[in-house]
């Protein structure tokens, strides 16, 4: 049992909602059920929202027969809630007829969840994000050199970390890949063509690391910059990519427009792109370490609950930093390299910009560096 480093028991109290949200196949309701089993003097109730039965049981106007399912209830789980109707209206009523009662609500899908249960639990729910895993919940494993080049190329899905074989790990991505495109993307709203959405994960694949123009993806897909643009969020709520920003110090000639985007995961990436060649022959394998680096460092900061704002920077000459990341005012900067520690601050940047320090993160230190606050 590899020990997740998000604590549930820390997040859940009376009178108040801990939603989690997380990808697919993360191990959402594995942490779940762990953390109700270990509840051992509490009375808790599981209930999953991809039954029928449940969802019918949870709407507003059943919530008069429900109620007899509340009584003496210290703990009621409730696994994707995003498919449950009114969800959040079904909370509220629970909350204020029964205060003592703690609610954890997980869903796969932050665009439906996030929107049923806003309004209605304003000041009454906390949210956590659960990743699939992370480096640091391997270092008591078996953090080796091997699993630091396997993450790079399979992920980090639990199924993908204890598959027995490489093709078991290709096969389990090839799977989930389908499952993302087919059950969370295209059921929401008027999605109808995975042709496109896959489309546009490839393209997106090809510049991990590079900025994002949506004009340019709407040329070569053939549909409208907004329409790009709308797909684009929904892979973001889908927790498939993450979109980072470029910094300004207001210095001329530099690109702060255009974001850039990261896969979640390197293996969803991988896959995506049929490649699971070993990291020592990948003519990408700085891109990949970038976006591997930057989205381990993304899930300390989240677990470690570290406000820290992550940008890049970047100039009409050429000249970038690969990571600026910004906590109380302070600059700390970052250059991504697999295996080479040469790299320097741009003069431009070094002249006019203060900051509190210059890393280059390579696979050697690249450990230390998400250890270390």
């Amino acid at each position: 049992m590899i020990e997740r480093l998000l604590n549930i028991k820390k997040y859940i109290s009376a009178g108040k909602v801990m939603v989690l949200f997380g990808p697919r196949r993360s191990g959402k309701t594995t942490l779940l059920k762990s953390f109700l089993a270990d509840a051992k003097n509490e009375t808790v109730l599981f209930l999953n929202g991809d039954r029928y039965d449940v969802r019918n049981r949870l709407l507003p106007e059943n919530f008069a027969d429900f109620e007899l399912s509340l009584k003496g209830l210290d703990i009621l789980a409730i696994d994707e809630a995003q498919n449950i109707p009114r969800i959040g209206e079904t909370l509220k009523l629970i909350i204020d007829e029964y205060p003592n009662i703690a609610i954890i609500a997980t869903g796969s899908s932050s665009f439906d969840l996030r929107e049923q249960i806003g309004e209605p639990l304003v000041g009454r729910k906390s949210t956590n994000i659960l990743y699939p895993f992370s480096i640091l919940e391997l270092k008591n494993w078996r953090l080796t050199a091997e699993i630091l080049e396997n993450t790079i190329i399979y992920g980090f899905y639990p199924n993908s970390i204890i598959a027995k074989s490489d093709s078991d790990r290709e096969e389990f991505l090839y799977e989930l890949v389908d499952s993302l495109l087919l059950k969370d993307i295209l059921s929401y709203k008027d999605i109808k063509s995975p042709e496109v959405i896959y489309n546009l994960l490839k393209l997106l694949a090809y510049q991990i690391g590079n900025e994002v123009s949506t004009n340019e993806l709407s040329n070569k897909l053939g549909i409208h910059k907004d329409t790009v643009n709308r797909y684009l969020d929904l892979l973001e709520k889908s927790f498939v990519i993450i979109k980072i920003f470029g910094f300004s110090a207001n210095l001329r000639n530099e690109v702060t427009k255009k974001p850039k985007y990261y896969f979640q995961d390197v293996g969803v990436r991988n896959a995506i792109i049929r490649d699971f060649t070993p990291i020592g022959q990948r003519k990408d394998k700085g891109a990949l370490f970038e976006n591997w680096a930057i989205m381990e460092r993304v899930k300390r900061n989240s677990y470690a609950k570290y406000n820290a704002e992550l940008k890049f920077w970047r100039n009409y000459q050429g000249n970038e930093i690969d990571l600026v990341e910004i906590k109380d005012a302070k600059l700390s900067l970052y250059e991504f390299k697999y295996s080479s520690t040469n790299a320097k601050v741009p003069k431009q940047f070094a002249k006019n910009v203060k900051f509190e320090t210059f890393d280059v993160i390579y696979k050697d230190n690249v450990f230390e560096w998400l250890t270390s606050f």
